[in-house]
């Protein structure tokens, strides 16, 4: 049985790390918006637009006109398609609602897929920043297989998703509630 975990933890950034956080996320939120809003044009013309094939366009433009996004973790304008998608799936089939541009400061995040993550003990390393101080370490023993960055109320946390093998033991007996 295969078993994905969570853990979140706090994050202790220098100035210029939470600086390169915000920049990352201002992509993340640039991506989506400039996503959704393609997504919106293409479908008034009659088009049935697929997150792949905006990417493949927003691809395109990037290295002319959104230089400044080679500067963090290319995540950072990767996801929020794969997230689009994910979102106008649900909301056609009844299950959320129309997809919204994101505000700054609102659910500021970031995602990291596990090629580029490394941990080690009470710290985390990140591509384009190098090692950040974790406030504790990982609870569980198992393979990373992705990681968010995240602001809240202007602390920076990473949540850690790791595939394990069985349930931890200070997990089962909380397992209907989560770990």
């Amino acid at each position: 049985m295969e078993i994905i975990l969570s853990h979140k933890i706090c994050l202790d950034p220098t100035y210029k790390q939470a600086e390169y956080f915000r920049q990352a996320c201002g992509i993340a939120r640039f991506t989506w918006n400039w996503a959704l809003e393609e997504w919106k044009r293409q479908y008034d013309l009659g088009l049935k637009p697929k997150a792949l094939e905006l990417k493949k366009q927003f691809n395109a433009l990037k290295p002319i006109d959104f230089p400044w996004m080679y500067e963090v973790t290319k995540y950072a304008s990767q996801q929020p398609f794969i997230h689009l998608q994910t979102a106008f799936n649900r909301f056609f089939q009844g299950l959320g609602a129309y997809p919204r541009f994101n505000k700054k400061g609102h659910h500021d995040s970031f995602y990291i897929g596990n090629d580029h993550i490394k941990l080690d003990s009470k710290h985390i390393k990140l591509p384009k920043l190098g090692w950040v101080r974790m406030r504790e370490a990982l609870r569980f023993s198992g393979k990373v297989i992705s990681a968010t960055i995240s602001s809240q109320a202007n602390k920076w946390f990473v949540s850690l998703h790791v595939k394990l093998d069985q349930m931890p033991k200070s997990c089962e007996s909380t397992a209907k509630r989560g770990c």
